[in-house]
């Protein structure tokens, strides 16, 4: 190891002759990531500040004082005039360390009454309140983007697959209202996380509160808390926070692989339904004709790295005694950056859908033939009082006459040949075998007829608005 000593300031140096040296300490501060919250530590700085003045703990003149530089701090730093120092174990001995150095004794006193640990839960929560809204509008945006499109194409036909087969005729607006509708599951998760985070750590200290006469009501309302948080010591053990988030996170990354799936699958030239606009593809290093997805390919890589950034939260809490451990330190790194794939993936995905253009020729090309009019033959003869099962075996071996006889669709089988299968067909079922019929066919709620799917965007839109 380097010998050297750190030059940063540390908050329990009393205690201890000696302290690590600089590879060791490095090893063991959290300034890289945990600087992002240095306005949230100002900011609780300066509410546990206020209740120190007001409860007498602090005189008014230094209480004063004290949130006058904490301001003049953020200030310099939000201007670049004074950096984070990155030799500091953690954004809190960087602020403290800033007070002492500008106020002496005054900065001294900023902690009374406060842990580290009740502190970063403090400063991970305001963040966290700041930051999650932030992803539920990114949501909302590409909900609106995939919307607008869904509204264009409400009665574009397409197939609609089950095991990557061809399966129903549905229509690309309803194929859009389905991703949609799984993005605001997830905007609803985030705001449930959101108001499970809603409570104030400040004043349990390190585990057990403080002898100090805090008030922790007043000061949980300054920082827009609805209440203080109801025990100190699951206030500082607690990281359910995080563990929901980044599995949110998580779920939220999956959706957007599996839309980019569809994407991918869809601009290749099997499918051809989808042309990537050309700021939004890249070309190959050897092979001058291509034109690749790789965006819609990177997102969906990228749900690998929320799904283990998840899986790195579970595995570091599930062992740890119920108070404050230093593990918890390696919270916010994985947290973090699950918040920030997300957020960059969500904006990445709506300007790529925003650029694309759909092959509406060739999506009702493919939803014609290859039997997807099967189900509607089989409901035909159902509502003509046949048993679904006997209508299903009559609509099947429809579909096999077809076959061995070359067709593509059972519309090709004259009524004679229909009904050797079923005496219940008649002429006009023909009228049910076209694509865009298939699809008008299904007006239940949920289903695929243009009038019901424009009847979904607006549901999905209204939903979005009510958050």
């Amino acid at each position: 190891m380097n010998g050297d000593k750190p030059t940063g300031a540390v908050l329990w140096a009393g205690r201890l002759a000696e302290r690590p040296d600089a590879e060791a300490f490095a090893f063991q501060s959290s300034i890289n990531i945990d600087k992002r919250l240095v306005f949230d530590d100002i900011e609780g700085s300066r509410a546990h500040v206020a209740t120190l003045g007001r409860q007498g703990i602090l005189d008014a003149g230094t209480a004063e004082a004290l949130d006058a530089e904490l301001l003049k701090i953020a200030e310099e730093i939000r201007s670049g005039k004074l950096p984070v120092d990155e030799g500091s174990e953690d954004v809190h001995s960087f602020i403290e360390g800033v007070l002492t150095e500008r106020l002496g004794d005054a900065g001294r006193s900023v902690h009374a009454g406060r842990s580290r640990n009740d502190q970063v839960a403090l400063d991970t929560r305001l963040y966290l309140k700041r930051r999650v809204p932030e992803l539920q509008n990114g949501i909302g945006a590409v909900i609106d983007t995939l919307l607008d499109i869904a509204e264009r194409h409400a009665d574009s036909v397409m197939p609609g697959y089950t095991h990557l087969q061809r399966a129903q005729c549905v229509t690309l607006g309803f194929h859009l209202c389905a991703w949609s509708c799984a993005l605001r599951r997830d905007r609803q998760r985030f705001a449930e996380a959101l108001a499970r985070i809603d409570e104030c750590p400040l004043g349990a200290g390190a585990l057990a509160g403080t002898t100090l006469p805090l008030d922790r009501e007043n000061t949980a309302s300054a920082l827009g808390f609805s209440r203080p948080t109801l025990n100190a010591m699951d206030s500082v053990a607690d990281r359910d926070f995080a563990l929901e988030l980044a599995s949110v996170c998580a779920i939220t990354q999956t959706h957007l692989s599996r839309f980019c799936e569809d994407a991918v699958l869809w601009s290749s030239e099997e499918f051809g339904f989808v042309d990537m606009a050309e700021a939004w593809s890249t070309g190959s290093s050897i092979m001058p004709q291509k034109k690749n997805p790789d965006f819609a390919e990177l997102i969906r890589g990228k749900a690998g790295r929320a799904t283990g950034n998840m899986v790195t939260l579970f595995t570091l809490l599930k062992g740890l005694p119920y108070a404050y451990n230093k593990d918890l330190q390696e919270d916010k790194e994985a947290l973090f950056d699950s918040l920030d794939t997300v957020e960059t993936c969500l904006r990445m995905f709506r300007g790529m859908m925003a650029g694309a253009s759909f092959n509406t020729v060739r999506m009702a090309e493919a939803a014609t033939g290859g039997f997807l009019e099967a189900t509607d033959a089989a409901e035909y003869l159902v509502r003509k009082g046949l048993p679904f099962r006997k209508a299903h075996e009559a609509a099947a071996l429809a579909v096999r006459d077809c076959i061995a006889a070359g067709q593509n669709g059972i519309a090709c089988r004259s009524l004679a040949e229909l009904r050797e299968r079923s005496p219940l067909f008649d002429n006009d079922v023909y009228a049910l075998f076209s694509p865009a019929a298939c699809a008008d066919a299904r007006r239940l709620p949920g289903g695929t007829a243009p009038e019901e799917v424009r009847r979904q965007i607006a549901a999905l839109r209204a939903a979005k608005t009510c958050g």
